[in-house]
């Protein structure tokens, strides 16, 4: 039997989190300048903005999920696809970690 395509597993980019190291001038570049619409501020280290279907999200730098201090040079985003879930495990043939995403 064929193994069946993973291409089909994703479903579209939901989300881009840019991580911030100075959140204030972030924000003001996204809102004043890009004139991007604020979706919602869960904290002061975390806001959203809606870009059209997709949510974008400034957030600060904290920790790895090995909670290790984020290595400098690093990659400075993230990004979420929306997934069929029995789906999840078996997208990335590395074992790289992906984030489920849903809407609360």
């Amino acid at each position: 039997m064929r193994e069946p395509d993973r291409r089909h597993a994703l479903h579209g980019a939901r989300a881009l989190v840019i991580f911030a190291r100075d959140m204030a001038a972030m924000r003001r570049f996204y809102e004043d300048i890009l004139g991007f619409p604020l979706r919602r501020e869960l904290s002061p280290d975390w806001i959203e903005y809606r870009v059209g279907d997709n949510t974008l999200a400034l957030a600060r730098p904290s920790r790895t999920a090995a909670d290790a201090p984020t290595p400098e040079g690093s990659a400075s985003l993230q990004l979420a696809f929306k997934v069929s879930a029995p789906e999840v495990d078996r997208c990335d043939p590395d074992g790289n970690l992906l984030e489920v995403f849903g809407e609360i």
